[in-house]
């Protein structure tokens, strides 16, 4: 069973009025050529927001942030609130579909896997905790999982869906072989009072598009 986070990721991490804090105007989609403009910009996402009214919004802090700060944090409250929910295979146009791994010889396999990839993480998709799995069967966790996946579709590279292929709960022996550092480790030995896997490379070691490889 595959566990992943929600598309809501971001969303709840951008939430914090501490990371809210953290980011920088520059960082806006929107040009603050002039405060009357931003003064402006905030009514009406305010009143664009109002049918979604919620607790959220109480963590905007307008003494502690600036008011093109608080611009994005409520741009990105309404793209969530605005996004359709769709199945993942429905983001593409035309759908993605994939052909099933059993016609497929390996080598044109990889190539699909490799092409599917970079397909979904030029839509916002992207994939943590592979590197235990061979090409097959992570193919065929994106073709049985996450393409069926119903989720919230957001238009920002800023608002990613995060997949971990690794049930935390149901498999630790892998996360805690492959992936868990050694204070993750001795934590989980400590609560469970259990022994440890030893501390393995994955199998399967690869660069996913964000370009970073997975330790």
């Amino acid at each position: 069973m595959v566990w992943h986070e929600a598309a809501l990721y971001f969303i709840v991490r951008s939430f914090s009025t501490a990371d809210t804090m953290s980011w920088s105007d520059s960082a806006s989609p929107v040009d603050p050529s002039s405060d009357v403009d931003q003064l402006l910009l905030n009514a009406r996402l305010r009143d664009d927001l109002e049918p979604y009214w919620d607790e959220a919004i109480h963590l905007v802090d307008s003494h502690r942030m600036s008011t093109n700060q608080e611009n994005q944090y409520l741009t990105c409250m309404l793209d969530w609130e605005r996004a359709p929910v769709l199945p993942i295979s429905q983001w593409f146009e035309p759908e993605l579909r994939l052909p099933q791994p059993d016609l497929l010889e390996q080598d044109e396999l990889a190539r699909l896997l490799t092409e599917t990839l970079e397909y979904l993480f030029q839509h916002h998709v992207t994939l943590e905790m592979t590197s235990h799995l061979n090409d097959r069967e992570l193919y065929c966790l994106i073709l049985r999982d996450i393409l069926p996946a119903e989720e919230k579709k957001l238009s920002s590279s800023a608002n990613p869906l995060t997949w971990h292929c690794l049930d935390l709960e149901e498999d630790p022996e892998t996360w805690l072989r492959y992936y868990a550092s050694t204070d993750e480790r001795e934590l989980w030995r400590r609560e469970t009072r259990e022994s440890l896997p030893p501390m393995e490379s994955p199998p399967s070691k690869r660069i996913l598009p964000q370009h970073r490889s997975e330790s």
